[in-house]
């Protein structure tokens, strides 16, 4: 029997490759504002190389998919999900550039399942039930106290996490979608073989938005435009170490997800906040103020009842 499929091992083996994947995203999250914030690398140029390497070191499993895989009814689908994906990172990385600190980043970062529930509300036909409800308004008083709306110290620029969860929740919605008549190993080519050109997509838009618009329309992190043209000195090195760690990230999930239950996984999914917060504060100085504390508290109290009563429903569903 294959070790790592074994029933005894799997859930060990699941939380050991998630942990793994929340140190490496931990990782990356600290590369970010290091290679955007203090060497000034713009960072939809930090995006596009970390993707494309990336993508090269996944070659191995984008080949042991087999593009067979790339047959589908829904291609526009597909397309729709990898550039919203893309434009949830590129948030994320100008979020980075723009200062935000890791800790405000990622706590923000996980309002997401709040926005996976007005998608599948709005678009997929779900019923918002009183429990979704209560926790998506408790999620959304946690994430105003993280962000520090109304003090001095909140900038438009503390949204940026809050609009790549909204990106990353209609991704979650599409998959849902998609998974209807789709295979998961369709999904995972396609996102694969298509987020790094929209990555390029972007960036193109950007240059010509650069290009078109007045002098100072654009903030001054994104107003350098987009060359196209890899940095040197340690900005190279460090850029060539986020994308080797984005793989080996993306990896360590998609080995938690075959050898166990997303339920399951999701404890030790919440772990990345702890984690980040430790880094940041540990390699950035960055200290986070008081009301990040009762904020993330409530932001991870609604995503796990969410969970608990999603899970509590399917369970109710399956035994009628």
């Amino acid at each position: 029997m294959n070790q790592i499929s074994s029933p005894t091992n799997a859930p060990v083996l699941g939380a050991i490759f998630m942990l793994g994947a929340g140190i490496t995203f931990a990782i990356t999250n600290i590369l970010t504002p290091i290679i955007t914030w203090q060497l000034g690398v713009p960072s939809t140029a930090v995006v596009f190389w970390q993707y494309v390497i990336a993508t090269i070191i996944a070659l191995p499993l984008i080949f042991r998919i087999g593009f067979s895989a790339l047959k589908t009814k829904h291609p526009w689908a597909h397309e729709s999900r990898a550039l919203l994906s893309a434009l949830g990172v590129q948030f994320f990385a100008f979020g980075f550039a723009s200062g935000v600190p890791v800790w405000q980043m990622v706590a923000l970062s996980m309002t997401g399942p709040f926005f996976i529930i007005a998608g599948a509300t709005i678009f997929l036909g779900e019923k918002l039930t009183p429990q979704r409800l209560i926790a998506s308004l408790v999620g959304f008083v946690g994430a105003l106290l993280v962000s520090e709306l109304g003090s001095e110290q909140f900038t438009w620029f503390s949204l940026t996490p809050i609009l790549a969860a909204a990106c990353w929740g209609s991704v979650s919605v599409i998959t849902k979608y998609l998974s209807r008549d789709e295979a998961p190993e369709s999904m995972t080519l396609y996102m694969l073989v298509l987020i790094t050109p929209n990555h390029l997509l972007i960036g193109l838009i950007l240059g010509f938005a650069v290009a078109i618009l007045p002098e100072g329309t654009l903030p001054a992190s994104l107003a350098t435009g987009f060359d196209f043209v890899l940095p040197g000195g340690d900005a190279l090195w460090l850029i060539l170490l986020l994308g080797a760690v984005t793989a080996g990230a993306q990896y360590f999930l998609a080995l938690a997800y075959k050898v166990a239950d997303a339920t399951y996984l999701q404890p030790f999914d919440d772990l990345k906040l702890p984690l980040n917060t430790l880094l940041g504060w540990l390699i950035l100085s960055q200290v986070p103020h008081v009301w990040f504390w009762p904020g993330a508290v409530l932001i991870l109290g609604a995503s796990s009842f969410i969970l608990w009563s999603e899970t509590k429903r399917r369970n109710a569903v399956s035994f009628a």
